[in-house]
């Protein structure tokens, strides 16, 4: 991106309140192409527009190639004797699906046990977001949040589970409305202990909140 086209926020992230007017003059300029192949009119009146704010809401959707999750978490890295589990419930998860590049939308429930460091609790979804904001295949995006996790606080131990809809599923190919994909990824005592495994699974579908 463009110097001075983002702001580094006082948390460690960049927030985007604006954009590169190349990569919008080019991307809009393909989406300009796609119109007139399906058939539309780009010179229309409601259509004159669309090119650009197109290519504005996928540079925003795509934002997270510019954002590093682990200087996210090293941003607010706290020395702690807590070794319990630690876990963040219903973490908003907009994504979008690489292979049509429609979206899938959902939750996270992200958990780790410390091992004498934590991390400030709004990171986590901070994390999830800056690898949910690529085109993504939910296997992977689950993967990548627990491995960030761990490699960068080193704890005890991570469990990530993501349930999302994916509307490549739901508006074409089978069209079925009302599935639900879950996947999981878990590291050290999720893995090894049963009993901090079925907690997790317990905290994550109970309605504490």
């Amino acid at each position: 991106m463009a110097n001075g086209e983002h702001e580094i926020g006082g948390e460690g992230y960049e927030r985007i309140d604006q954009y590169e007017p190349a990569a919008i003059e080019r991307i809009g300029g393909h989406y300009e192409d796609i119109l007139k192949a399906i058939g539309e009119d780009p010179e229309r009146e409601g259509l004159k527009k669309t090119p650009e704010r197109v290519a504005k809401a996928l540079q925003y959707l795509t934002h997270g190639y510019d954002l590093d999750p682990a200087a996210i978490l090293r941003s607010a890295m706290f020395t702690e004797d807590y070794s319990q589990m630690v876990l963040v419930k219903d973490i908003e998860v907009y994504s979008l699906c690489e292979h049509h590049m429609l979206p899938f939308i959902g939750k996270a429930y992200v958990a780790y046990v410390p091992d004498g460091k934590i991390v400030g609790l709004s990171k986590l979804p901070r994390v999830v977001d800056a690898f949910a904001r690529r085109l993504q295949v939910q296997e992977r995006l689950t993967n990548e949040i627990r491995d960030c996790i761990q490699e960068t606080l080193e704890p005890l131990g991570v469990a990530v589970v993501i349930e999302a809809q994916h509307l490549c599923m739901q508006m074409r190919g089978v069209q079925k409305q009302n599935s639900v994909t879950t996947t999981s990824a878990f590291t050290g005592i999720f893995l090894k202990d049963n009993k901090t495994r079925e907690e997790f699974i317990k905290l994550i579908s109970a309605r504490l909140h």
